[in-house]
C-alpha cells in the first residue's frame, strides 16, 4: 500500500509550552491566542508529543469557530492526532467530528468546503469516511471549481481505501461524465487523474477518443496525460506505436514544462532515430528558449545522457549545442564544451573549430569580469581539438598564440602546452610557429609561460636563421649586460666606510678594493669620492620580460634560458661553417649565465640563487666550454625523445579511456530474437518500425540484459543483532547519490506476539532520517522488512545507530536491542576522475583543506604499494605509467576522483624505500572541504598496512 509522506519539522523544545496554557488560549475568546496555541499543539504532535488532553477542548472551543486560519490549524491537528487504538479500531471521540466534517461540507463558504474535502484525502479510516460520502458527492456539482477539484480528489483518495469500491461503487462512472462536461482546467486534470489511479482502461478510451483535442489541453491534463502514456507503455509495450504519435503532437505545445516531458517520454519510450531526433531538438530548443541556468544545466544533463546512448544521432546537433555558449554562467558553458567534444567527426570539426575561434575573439571584449576563465576553457577545447584532428591546428594556433601575452597566467599556459604539442605533432607548421613565437615572445609576462616557451624555442629553431633569431630574442629580453652595477656618489656611504683605510699615509693613495659582490671599486681619499653598494640596472625600454623576470628573483627561469642557450649554441655549431661566428656567441652565452650566477649570488636579488639553479647554470657553462658529440646528443635528441614518447603515451591514456567508457554488451544464447522484417508491416509507421529495429539490434547485442552482481550485494547486507537476541535484524544498505536506502529485515525469534515493534534510528554526520518512525506488530517466528530513507548532503564518513524496542503481552515495560552501528563508507560517493596537469597543479595549490598521512605499511615494494592506495580509494592515477616505472626506491604520483556532490579529491603519493626494505613517506589530502579530506585520510589510515 502507498503511505502518506511526511515531513519532520524542527521545532524547540526547550521551553516546551504547557499543556495548561495552551488549553486556557484555546478556551479564551481572543483569535489570535487561539491561533498560537494550535500552532503550538500541532508542531508538537509533530515532534512526537501526544498531548490527549487537549482533544475535548478543542472540540469544545476550537470546533465551533468560524475563523478560517482556526479551521485550516484544526484539520491539520485532527490529520496528526492518532484516530485509532491499538488493535486498529477508530476510536469512539472520533464520531464527534463526524458532524462537524458533514457541516464543513454543506457550508456556505466555498473555501471551508475545499479545505475539508483536502483533509478527507489524507483519511485512511473507512469508519470515520462512510457517514460523509453523500456530501462529497453533492460537492460533485457546486458552483465553485475550487470544490468540485477537490470534491473529485476526495473520491479518487476514498475509493482507492481498502472498502472503498463499496462507498462509491459507481465512482469511475460518475467522474467519466464530470470529466466530459468539466470546464475547469484543474478539475477536469483531476478528474482525468482520478480515471488513470482507479480505471486505467477508461482513461485511455477517453484519451484515444480525444485524440485531436489533447494539443488544446490544458498544461496540468497534457502532464496527466503524458504519465498515463508512460504508464500504459510499460505494461502494454506493443501498443506505445499510438500513444507516440500523440506525444509528437505535443512536441508543438505552449508549455516548456510538458516540451521537456513529452522529450523525456519519447527517449524512455522509443529508441528509434526518428524520435531520439525529435527528444534531442527539443532539448536545443529549451536550452535556448529558457533563462533559467538551473534548467539550463538539466537540459544538458538530458543531452549528456542522449550523447552516452545515442553519439550518432547527437552528431547532427553538434552546432545547436553549442549555441548554449551564449550564456554567460561557466558552469553551462563548461558542460556544452565537454558535450560538444565527444560529438566532433572529420565532417563537424571545421564549423566547431570556427565556432570556438569566434568564442575567443569576443572573449577579448573584456565586458565580462570573467572572460580569463572562459577563454581558457575554449583554448583547451581548441586544443582537444587539435590532438583529435591535426589537419585543423593550422587554422587555430596563430590565433591562439597572440594569447600567450594573456594576463589570465592559466589561459597563457594552456596556449604554450598547446603550441608544444601542435609543433611536435604537426611538422608542417614548424616554422611558421617558430617565426610566430619569436616575434611574441617579448609579450610573454608570466613566469610560468617563458620556461615553455624557451623550451620549444631551444628543441625546434633549426635552420641557421631560426638559431640565429632564437639567441637574438633571448639576448633582447634579458636587456644589457650587467643585471645590476655599483654607482658614484659624492658622499661616502656606510658601505664605503666600511672599506675605507684607517691609516693616515694612505690617505691620498688610490688603491683597487674588492666589494662584497667581488667586483672591483676605486677609492680615493684626496677627492673623497667613493663607490655605493650596487644597484639594478632596469636596462633599456626594449628589454623586457626575461630581464624583469630575473630581476624579481626567478633563478629557475635563469635555468631554463641557460639550457636554452646551450642548445642554440650546439645547433649552431652544426649549421654554422664559421668557427668564430660560433665562438663569438659561445663567448655571448658564457657571460650571460656568469651574469646570472653574479646577481644570484649579488644583494641585490631578493632571495639567493637556489642550488638546483645554480647547478644547472653552472652545468651548462662547463659543456659550452667543453663540446663533445656524447652530450650533443644527449641535449639535442635524448630531450626530444622523451617529449615524444610522453606525447604518444597521453594518446595511448586517452584511447584507453574512451575504449573503458563504450559499454560492452553481450546477449545470453538461448536469448529471442525478433526479426521484424517477417513480420507483418501493415498499420505500422515509420517510427513504429524504426523502433522495431533497434529493439532488435538490443536484443541482439544484449543491452537489454542486465545481471546483478550477486556477491556485491552480498558484501552490503550488515548484521544489526546478535544471534542470540529476541530480535534479530539485518539491513541491506544501497547509496545512490544523494539517498541512503536502508532494507532492515527483522525477525522475531521469540513465541510471543511482539507489539509496537519500532526501529528507532540516529545518525551523526551529514545525514538526515527523513521518515518518522512507525510501529509494527510482530507475530511469532515471523520476519519483516522495514525501509528507511536518509538524506546526504556531503561527501563526509557518517555513522547510523540506532535500536529495536517493543512491548510483548506479558510484560508492559519497553523491551530494547541496540543494534550494531551501520558506517557509511566514502568509496559510495566518489569516483576515478580524470583532469589535466595544469589543473591538477591550480586547484592544488587553491585547496585550503591538506590532511597529512604517514605512510605506515609492511608492504615493502613501491609500485605496489601505489597499486593497493588506488584500489582502496577507488581514485584514478594521473602520473604517467612511464615516470613511476623502474626500481630507484622513490616513487611519487598525483591520484584524482570526483564526488557525486561535484567536489574533487586530490592525493599526492610520495614514498621512499628505506635501508631496511620497509616504506616511508607521506600520502597529502587536499579537499576543497573538510569532511572530505579528513574521511580519506581515514580510509587510507585503515587500508594501508595491506590487502585487508
Amino acid at each position: 500500500m502507498d503511505k502518506s509522506s511526511t515531513l519532520l519539522v524542527h521545532y524547540d523544545k526547550g521551553t516546551p509550552a504547557v499543556a495548561n496554557e495552551i488549553k486556557e488560549a484555546l478556551e479564551g475568546n481572543d483569535v489570535e491566542a487561539k491561533i498560537d496555541a494550535m500552532k503550538k499543539a500541532v508542531m508538537l504532535l509533530l515532534n512526537g508529543e501526544t498531548i490527549p488532553q487537549l482533544f475535548i477542548t478543542i472540540i469544545r472551543y476550537v470546533l465551533p469557530s468560524e475563523d478560517h486560519t482556526i479551521q485550516k490549524l484544526l484539520l491539520l491537528y485532527l490529520e496528526l492526532i492518532e484516530k485509532t487504538d491499538s488493535k486498529g479500531k477508530v476510536l469512539p471521540e472520533m464520531i464527534l467530528i463526524c458532524q462537524n466534517l458533514r457541516n464543513n461540507l454543506q457550508h456556505s463558504n466555498e473555501y471551508i468546503r475545499g479545505v475539508t474535502l483536502r483533509f478527507l484525502c489524507r483519511l485512511k479510516e473507512t469508519e470515520i469516511v462512510e457517514p460523509l460520502t453523500p456530501s462529497v458527492l453533492q460537492n460533485l456539482e457546486h458552483r465553485h471549481p475550487f470544490v468540485r477539484r477537490n470534491a473529485i480528489l476526495a473520491i479518487m483518495s476514498i475509493y482507492k481505501l481498502p472498502q472503498g469500491d463499496q462507498l462509491f461503487v459507481d465512482a469511475p462512472e460518475m467522474i467519466e461524465k464530470v470529466l466530459s462536461t468539466e470546464q475547469d482546467p484543474s478539475a477536469k486534470r483531476n478528474a482525468f487523474l482520478m480515471l488513470f489511479t482507479c480505471a486505467e482502461e477508461r482513461a485511455v478510451n477517453y484519451l484515444l477518443s480525444n485524440v485531436d483535442k489533447v494539443s488544446d489541453w490544458n498544461e496540468s491534463l497534457q502532464m496527466v496525460v503524458l504519465e498515463l502514456i508512460r504508464s500504459v507503455c510499460k505494461t502494454k509495450p506493443t501498443e506505445k506505436g499510438k500513444y507516440i504519435k500523440i506525444i509528437i503532437s505535443l512536441l508543438s505545445a505552449t508549455s516548456s514544462a510538458v516540451i521537456y516531458e513529452c522529450a523525456g517520454t519519447l527517449v524512455s519510450l522509443s529508441s528509434a532515430p526518428t524520435a531520439i531526433r525529435a527528444a534531442a531538438n527539443t532539448y536545443c530548443q529549451l536550452l535556448l528558449s529558457q533563462s533559467d541556468n538551473n534548467v539550463k544545466l538539466i537540459l544538458l544533463d538530458r543531452l549528456y545522457e542522449l550523447k552516452t546512448l545515442h553519439r550518432d544521432i547527437m552528431v547532427e546537433l553538434i552546432i545547436d549545442v553549442l549555441r548554449a555558449l551564449s550564456s554567460p554562467n561557466l558552469d553551462i558553458r563548461r558542460k556544452t564544451l565537454d558535450i560538444a567534444l565527444d560529438l566532433i567527426t572529420h565532417h563537424n570539426i571545421n564549423e566547431v573549430v570556427q565556432m570556438l575561434k569566434k568564442e575567443v575573439v569576443k572573449t577579448q571584449s573584456g565586458e565580462l569580469e570573467k572572460n580569463g576563465e572562459y577563454r581558457q576553457m575554449l583554448i583547451q577545447a581548441i586544443h582537444a581539438c587539435a590532438v583529435k584532428f591535426p589537419e585543423v591546428a593550422s587554422t587555430v594556433v596563430h590565433l591562439l598564440m597572440d594569447f600567450l601575452g594573456d594576463s589570465n597566467v592559466a589561459s597563457a599556459l594552456d596556449v604554450v602546452v598547446f603550441v608544444r604539442e601542435i609543433i611536435e605533432t604537426n611538422p608542417k607548421l614548424r616554422v611558421s610557429i617558430i617565426t610566430r613565437l619569436l616575434d611574441t615572445f617579448y609579450q610573454i609576462r608570466a613566469g610560468k609561460v617563458c620556461p615553455c616557451a624557451l623550451w620549444i624555442i631551444g628543441e625546434y629553431c633549426l635552420s641557421l636563421s631560426e638559431v640565429e633569431s632564437g639567441i637574438s630574442t633571448i639576448k633582447q629580453c634579458l636587456g644589457d649586460l650587467p643585471f645590476y652595477s655599483v654607482s658614484e656618489e659624492s658622499e661616502p656611504t656606510e658601505t664605503s666606510k666600511k672599506i675605507q683605510p684607517t691609516s693616515s699615509a694612505m690617505v691620498s693613495s688610490r688603491k683597487p678594493v674588492i666589494l662584497a659582490d667581488g667586483t672591483y671599486a676605486t677609492q680615493s681619499a684626496a677627492s673623497e669620492t667613493t663607490f655605493s653598494s650596487p644597484t639594478v640596472v632596469q636596462g633599456s625600454l626594449t628589454s623586457g620580460n626575461l630581464r624583469a623576470l630575473l630581476l624579481t628573483g626567478d633563478f629557475f627561469l635563469g635555468a631554463v634560458v641557460a639550457c636554452t642557450l646551450t642548445k642554440l649554441v650546439l645547433r649552431l655549431e652544426e649549421v654554422q661553417s664559421s668557427k668564430t661566428e660560433v665562438n663569438k656567441t659561445v663567448t655571448q652565452a658564457l657571460l650571460i649565465m656568469v651574469s646570472m650566477l653574479q646577481l644570484g649570488q649579488s644583494p641585490v636579488s631578493p632571495h639567493p640563487i637556489d642550488n638546483d639553479s645554480y647547478e644547472r647554470i653552472v652545468l651548462c657553462i662547463k659543456l659550452l666550454c667543453h663540446r663533445n658529440d656524447e652530450m650533443k646528443k644527449i641535449w639535442l635528441e635524448y630531450c626530444r625523445q622523451s617529449f615524444v614518447k610522453m606525447i604518444s603515451e597521453k594518446q595511448l591514456r586517452e584511447m584507453e579511456e574512451l575504449k573503458a567508457k563504450t559499454q560492452t554488451t553481450h546477449a545470453q544464447p538461448d536469448d529471442l530474437i525478433d526479426f521484424f522484417h517477417l513480420k507483418s508491416r501493415k498499420g505500422m509507421s515509420q517510427l513504429e518500425l524504426e523502433d522495431q529495429v533497434q529493439d532488435d539490434l538490443k536484443r541482439a547485442t544484449g543491452e537489454f540484459t542486465k545481471d546483478e552482481n550477486d556477491a556485491n550485494k552480498l558484501n552490503r547486507i550488515l548484521q544489526l543483532t546478535g544471534f542470540s537476541d529476541p530480535v534479530y535484524a539485518e539491513a541491506y544498505v544501497t547509496v545512490h547519490h544523494y539517498d541512503i536506502a536502508l532494507e532492515v529485515t527483522v525477525i522475531n525469534r521469540t513465541k510471543e506476539t511482539l507489539q509496537n515493534l519500532c526501529l528507532e534510528l540516529a545518525t551523526m554526520g551529514d545525514l538526515k532520517l527523513v521518515e518518522r518512525p512507525q510501529n509494527y506488530s510482530l507475530a511469532p517466528e515471523r520476519s519483516m522488512q522495514i525501509k528507511a530513507n536518509i538524506k546526504v548532503s556531503s561527501t563526509e564518513t557518517g555513522v547510523i545507530f540506532g535500536n529495536i524496542v517493543y512491548e510483548t503481552s506479558n510484560v508492559m515495560e519497553r523491551n530494547i536491542v541496540v543494534l550494531n552501528d551501520i558506517h557509511i563508507d566514502i568509496m559510495d560517493y566518489i569516483s576515478p576522475a580524470v583532469c589535466s596537469e595544469v589543473a591538477f597543479r591550480t586547484m592544488w595549490a587553491e585547496f585550503e583543506w591538506e590532511n597529512k598521512v604517514a605512510v605506515n605499511t609492511t608492504i615493502q615494494n613501491e609500485r605496489e604499494f601505489l597499486d593497493h592506495i588506488i584500489k582502496s580509494t577507488n581514485m584514478k592515477c594521473l602520473t604517467a605509467p612511464s615516470a613511476i616505472e623502474g626500481e630507484c626506491g622513490f616513487l611519487a604520483a598525483n591520484l584524482y576522483a570526483k564526488s557525486v556532490f561535484g567536489e574533487d579529491a586530490l592525493v599526492n603519493v610520495s614514498i621512499e624505500k628505506q635501508t631496511d626494505g620497509a616504506l616511508s613517506g607521506y600520502i597529502r589530502i587536499r579537499s576543497k572541504t573538510q569532511g572530505i579530506a579528513l574521511s580519506l585520510g581515514d580510509k587510507i589510515t585503515l587500508k594501508q598496512k595491506g590487502s585487508s
